[in-house]
């Protein structure tokens, strides 16, 4: 064969151009030469010990379009390797053309015949053989082709490969006596998500996928997650052991987001879900890192029902029957590890962000804590296991038997662990730990707060049905647990004002974007501020409290449990009185954010330096944590779940145009440079060094003069009325994404139940 003619052929499909020959004459230049797989090794002089495998789909390998490109337009010397790279790109090439609908018909058709006619050749056999090459290119390239080929025959023909579904039976039936299995997984995965995206197959096409391979799949899940995880075969990512548990990862994650593709998930669907313990311990092994934090982000995935995301754009996860029982399930397992101190075990790498490497330069003095997306992806599998856990419980003692022990170890985990971080702080108050630990992240901070909002609803709606049996202590006690368990959402919502500065621009960015749930929680968040207002205002003023204050957390400790909590009974008003303010920082121009630093004088810092070591969100802190805020580049996305409920019935977060977001950024900037302009002339003269702190604490007030003790109070329901201008602006302008008028009932409530506080 001559190699011009396959590089000929392999331009004129590149091209889309008819191929005027019979389509025999093309399958022949396609017919790969297998018998040379093992002189292709000895020519290319590459390395075959096992410290040299690594996998292959997480190699720096060159994408398919620069590997065509380059064959293309090489004069090859007859090289078997080359001619095979040449000739798998082209099965490549032929499949994603053939599927082109930019293509003409008829080019298609004749593409689609050289194809099916590649089977004569038994281009499946040659193909599984050329998967066991110490090649890492040429076993990756056979991967691919070879998923592409299973996905294309089970859509044209209706039916899945014999010879690749007895490769994938024999290879996994054999483990772990015969240990070469990633290349059979990675390929099964790839055929998974190509049946996924295709939306006339997918649900056959699971179904047929999948069923023959059902009950091997959870056998060899049991196989391979039940070794002995300390030996040093899993020490090193680039072992064979561990190319085979980070390709059956990948698999996993295949597996779950297919659940949305069938009313009935097949077994190997959910055992993950089933057979969680197996993934917790190993966890807790001396894995090495890299394994564990891919297994924890898929943890997190599958409690936030969003295993699909990487495979599917737009699709939903269905309810389906079993997905209750599962989720329980997995609840159920990670709570009882949790109490049985598993969390504060594992250790968490530091968090390391180089440029083109892994290590720091010479003379590099940067501190770093730990990893923060691992901290958070655990956090959140604990938080939504709770959230779930007491949604299905019927009554308060079960929901608080493992609650308040399972809230302990996570702030205790918490504590162990921001404790580095450049932006921590001495915290006193274990509301505030939820805004520090996801402020880097928006639509997970979202998550972890409404996963906590439906915790507290859940068990305040169980305490007002008991309510006729309930003592004033009882009561208060309840009011007290909200606090030292960390999970009140007034101190939630009211601590993440302060760390964005009071901006209602933040909120109408979230409120716009998709790529948060933060509209439900909002929603959910003001209905509950209508009912409870007292409650909402007894805690603004506990935050304007100063340190010291005799009465400090009269109505949230009870006086029984004065004794075993008197630091507690100071903690909410020491991490709520504020820094005070001497000058006025402008941030992006963009948004025109204005923050507040503190400037002390020496009298100032003598008196109170105890109380104000434990104060909230140094400028720096803030700074960044509002410029990451507006950050929606490494977010994930968290699609927001139907609340059932009437006022959200018309209100969902749909994805913007580019043209329409720049609409509603351009009439918010404007909104904003007004507001900026009238807050200006509202700031009082600043304080001199030495003056007195409670006094300075009255540092924005508006025409009605403002007492020092609403200054939260203020300063929030202000937020909320500009945040409840800017939408009904857009809204008249016709430039809000969706129909926000039960959100804007709610916000006005709240602005007529404030004027009419203030005015008293």
């Amino acid at each position: 064969m001559k190699i011009s003619l396959l590089q000929q052929m392999y331009k004129d499909v590149l091209a889309g151009t008819p191929l005027p020959k019979e389509s025999y004459y093309y399958t022949s230049f396609l017919n790969l030469c297998v018998g040379q797989s093992q002189e292709i090794d000895e020519l290319c002089d590459l390395p075959s010990s096992d410290d040299s495998i690594r996998s292959h789909q997480d190699a720096v390998i060159p994408t398919t379009d620069d590997v065509s490109h380059n064959l293309a337009n090489m004069n090859f010397s007859f090289c078997p390797r080359e001619v095979m790279l040449l000739q798998l790109t082209l099965i490549e090439v032929l499949i994603a053309k053939a599927e082109s609908q930019e293509i003409e018909f008829s080019t298609r058709q004749k593409y689609c015949e050289i194809l099916l006619l590649l089977k004569e050749t038994q281009v499946e056999s040659k193909l599984v053989c050329i998967l066991s090459s110490h090649d890492q290119l040429l076993s990756h390239m056979a991967s691919k082709s070879l998923a592409s080929l299973v996905y294309f025959q089970l859509k044209e023909e209706n039916a899945v490969n014999v010879t690749w579904l007895s490769f994938s039976l024999k290879s996994l039936l054999e483990f772990p006596m015969h240990t070469q299995v990633a290349e059979c997984l990675w390929t099964l995965t790839a055929i998974i998500k190509d049946v996924m995206k295709d939306k006339m197959l997918s649900e056959s096409g699971i179904l047929k996928l999948l069923a023959p391979l059902d009950a091997v799949l959870e056998g060899f899940y049991n196989s391979i997650l039940q070794h002995h995880f300390d030996s040093q075969l899993y020490s090193s990512p680039y072992s064979e052991a561990a190319n085979n548990l980070i390709s059956f990862i990948d698999l996993l994650e295949a597996l779950l987001a297919s659940r949305t593709q069938l009313e009935l998930p097949l077994r190997c669907q959910r055992v993950l879900f089933l057979k969680v313990s197996y993934v917790l311990n190993l966890i807790n092994s001396s894995t090495h890192y890299f394994i564990k934090k891919k297994f924890i982000m898929l943890l997190k995935k599958c409690v936030l029902y969003k295993p699909q995301e990487d495979a599917v754009r737009g699709s939903q996860f269905l309810q389906n029957p079993y997905l209750k029982e599962d989720m329980l399930a997995l609840s159920n397992v990670v709570l009882q590890v949790v109490n049985l101190t598993w969390l504060n075990e594992i250790p968490l790498n530091e968090k390391a962000s180089y440029f083109g490497s892994s290590e720091a330069l010479s003379g590099d003095n940067t501190q770093s804590g730990s990893d923060q997306a691992v901290l958070r992806a655990l956090s959140m599998a604990v938080l939504k296991a709770l959230e779930f856990k007491c949604q299905n419980s019927a009554t308060e003692a079960e929901i608080k038997e493992g609650f308040e022990s399972s809230m302990s170890d996570l702030l205790t985990f918490w504590r162990n662990h921001m404790k580095c971080s450049l932006h921590s702080h001495p915290v006193a108050h274990h509301c505030e730990w939820l805004s520090l630990v996801f402020i880097e992240q928006d639509d997970d901070m979202w998550e972890a707060a409404k996963a906590l909002l439906l915790i507290y609803l859940k068990i305040d709606r169980l305490w007002d049905d008991a309510a006729d049996n309930l003592s004033r202590e009882e009561k208060e006690s309840w009011d007290f647990h909200t606090h030292t368990n960390g999970y009140n959402p007034h101190c939630i919502f009211l601590f993440f004002l302060e760390k964005i500065a009071f901006d209602s621009t933040v909120l109408l960015d979230f409120l716009i974007s998709s790529e948060t749930c933060f509209l439900e929680y909002l929603v959910r968040y003001l209905k509950l501020l209508r009912e409870d207002w007292h409650q909402f205002v007894n805690i603004c003023n506990h935050f304007d409290t100063k340190c010291g204050s005799s009465q400090a957390m009269s109505s949230i400790k009870p006086e029984h449990q004065e004794k075993q909590s008197c630091m507690a009974g100071v903690s909410l008003q020491n991490a709520c009185c504020e820094p005070e303010p001497q000058t006025l920082i402008p941030l992006a121009s963009s948004h025109n954010y204005l923050v507040f630093t503190t400037e002390q004088g020496d009298n100032e810092v003598a008196e109170s330096n105890q109380s104000n070591s434990l104060l909230c969100n140094d400028n720096t802190s803030l700074l960044g944590s509002l410029q990451r805020l507006v950050n929606y580049d490494s977010s994930e996305d968290s699609e927001l779940e139907s609340v059932g409920e009437e006022c959200l019935v018309n209100t969902k977060q749909m994805p913007l145009h580019k043209e329409c977001e720049t609409m509603i950024r351009e009439a918010v900037c404007s909104y904003t440079d007004d507001k900026q302009n009238k807050l200006k002339s509202e700031v009082l003269p600043l304080k001199q060094k030495g003056s007195n702190t409670s006094s300075s604490l009255a540092c924005i007030v508006s025409s009605d003069n403002i007492i020092p003790q609403r200054i939260m109070f203020y300063k929030s329901t202000k937020c909320l009325e500009e945040l409840q201008k800017a939408i009904s602006r857009l809204q008249g302008r016709s430039l809000f994404p969706y129909n926000p008028s039960a959100l804007l009932r709610l916000l006005n409530h709240v602005e007529k139940i404030s004027k009419n506080m203030n005015s008293q």
